[in-house]
């Protein structure tokens, strides 16, 4: 097990982790590790390199798609005027 030191921790912090440690039945020591592990999962890549959309995509490809048929255009796109043109 490796040991890390954290210095210059201003006092209001440590107050505030001691507290947090506190409502949830744990050591200081324990509630940092607990935070520093939650935080590192956080912004690890999802598991298989699927990203949210394809997570989305599979979970209801299932149930099949819809076809929608767009109607022709009526008009061609007009760009936007400003006023110093």
């Amino acid at each position: 097990m490796a040991t890390l030191t954290i210095r210059n921790l201003d006092e209001s912090t440590k107050a505030q982790l001691r507290i947090q440690a506190a409502r949830h039945g744990r050591s200081m020591e324990e509630e940092a590790r607990t935070i520093l592990r939650s935080a590192i999962e956080a912004r690890q890549p999802v598991a298989g390199g699927k990203g949210l959309g394809s997570r989305i995509h599979e979970h209801f490809a299932q149930l099949g798609g819809v076809e929608l048929e767009l109607p022709a255009r009526s008009s061609l796109p007009i760009p936007a005027q400003f006023a110093g043109e």
